[in-house]
């Protein structure tokens, strides 16, 4: 599919439709979905800014290439005055004091927000089941999950209800609900988008990260959002990725992928048959593919686990009812934080929170947390090597495809090996990209840190490949 952003300009410019008329089209397609996708409505921002924008051509003026584009921010996101629920009842009525940085850079561009976007709470799941708001429905199947964390995110981007949407990725919360609905989703480097105004989850691999139906609006929306913010000390200036740029891939000569995802008695047997396809016809248009070792999936799981609860625990301790939140008081202040975060977290939130006080524990941290740092600094090293023989990676987003609604909540240990083929690329901090070809969940495109240039002109070239 070509760039509907591109399409959109051109009928504002040509007053082919009018902005007002584009965005009360998709409020409307919202708010009578069916697939559970939004947490709140910025309807009246929303018509707001489109007047705006209609004034301005009609007065002649011209428009920004993102100007009067709707689009989708999960919610847990801050956009000053508006409701951030991080679909957690402790934060149900909380609103926005700021706006984060990567969405201020989107509204300053003149791109419209209409929603808040349902999602596991606080970005705890990898089926946007765990929401007080209740679960995100695919949209192939409503039967299936959405997937997860940014579930409503890549719904509404499927079902066109959004032209694009800002997710968040920690350990493949967008990546694979993209591959789960079928359409783009970019993981970046790491710092390469600031997190300011993004929930903490684990901000040593939280990533903002944008989700829609083309390479090229996800080039145009990272470009945006992209940049050094004094507000993010893990940020880093990087080079505006051009629409040429992405065009050729005469830089690309090898790509690898790992013989331990394909060679596991986990993968299910229809998406390893079509990845290895997808692998045949890489290599048909002379590109040399090798097949890497890598650690094994459990391994990867349990390393990212680790230190994502560790961290998690960290970053939710401030949540206690006292500066902000839903408090419920109890007996004295000690009684008051504990009923507060029982009633007001979900299980899945509270049960990592527990594992990552674990973890952090006299007499727990130097065996668990302190080996997972170790591993996680084997797993950059392993990528390193990898990278001085390979151009690019390729390997699928998900070992299966999307459980029916219900399933995950059975069975958690289920749900976090589903991240297996994700979260060993988070840890690397490398710009990892879904794209809806190649299996049923779609492929997964790695490169090495900052060539996010890289894994949009590797995608392009698949367009035409598999």
């Amino acid at each position: 599919m070509g760039s509907q952003i591109h399409k959109i300009h051109q009928q504002l410019v040509n007053q082919k439709i009018t902005c007002t008329q584009l965005v009360q089209e998709k409020l409307e397609a919202l708010k009578h979905n069916t697939h559970n996708t939004v947490n709140s409505f910025l309807d009246t921002l929303a018509l707001d800014l489109a007047k705006k924008v209609d004034t301005k051509i009609a007065n002649g003026e011209t428009i920004g290439l993102l100007e009067g584009i709707p689009f989708g921010i999960k919610d847990v996101y801050m956009v000053q005055g508006t409701l951030t629920t991080a679909s957690s009842d402790l934060l149900k009525n909380y609103k926005s004091a700021y706006t984060a940085t990567a969405i201020q850079k989107l509204l300053d561009a003149g791109a419209i927000p209409l929603v808040k976007e349902n999602c596991d709470s606080f970005g705890h799941g990898s089926s946007s089941e765990n929401t007080i708001f209740g679960a995100v429905k695919n949209a192939v199947n409503p039967d299936l999950v959405g997937g997860g964390s940014s579930g409503g995110s890549a719904v509404n981007v499927a079902k066109d209800y959004t032209v694009f949407s800002i997710g968040g990725d920690t350990g493949g919360s967008v990546r694979q609900p993209a591959g789960y609905n079928g359409v783009y989703g970019l993981k970046p480097t790491y710092g390469r988008i600031s997190r300011y105004g993004l929930m903490a989850y684990a901000s040593s691999t939280d990533c903002v990260g944008p989700i829609a139906k083309s390479i090229e609006d996800i080039r145009i929306v990272l470009n945006v959002m992209s940049g050094k913010d004094v507000k993010d000390q893990t940020t880093y200036a990087s080079a505006e990725i051009s629409k040429d740029g992405i065009l050729t891939s005469e830089t690309i000569k090898t790509v690898g992928y790992f013989k331990n995802f394909i060679e596991n008695d986990a993968i299910d047997a229809q998406v390893k048959s079509d990845f290895l396809a997808s692998i045949e016809k890489i290599k048909a248009k002379g590109i040399e593919v090798k097949a890497l070792d890598f650690f094994e999936s459990n391994t990867l799981v349990s390393t990212y686990y680790t230190l994502a609860m560790a961290e998690t625990a960290s970053n939710l301790s401030r949540l206690d009812g006292t500066n902000y939140g839903n408090r419920i008081e109890g007996d004295n202040l000690i009684d008051t934080y504990a009923v507060t975060r029982s009633e007001n977290f979900s299980e899945e939130t509270k049960r990592r929170i527990v594992g990552g006080n674990q973890v952090l524990s006299q007499g727990f941290s130097d065996e668990i947390y302190l080996k997972g740092l170790a591993l996680r600094d084997k797993i950059s090293e392993n990528f390193e090597h990898d990278f001085k023989e390979v151009d690019i990676i390729v390997s699928p987003v998900t070992p299966n495809t999307p459980p029916k609604i219900g399933d995950s909540l059975k069975d958690p240990l289920a749900m976090y090996l589903s991240d297996a083929y994700t979260v060993g690329f988070s840890l690397g901090q490398l710009p990892t990209l879904t794209v809806p070809q190649g299996t049923a969940t779609g492929l997964q495109i790695t490169a090495a840190k900052n060539n996010d240039e890289l894994v949009l002109k590797f995608a392009n070239f698949l367009k035409d490949t598999i």
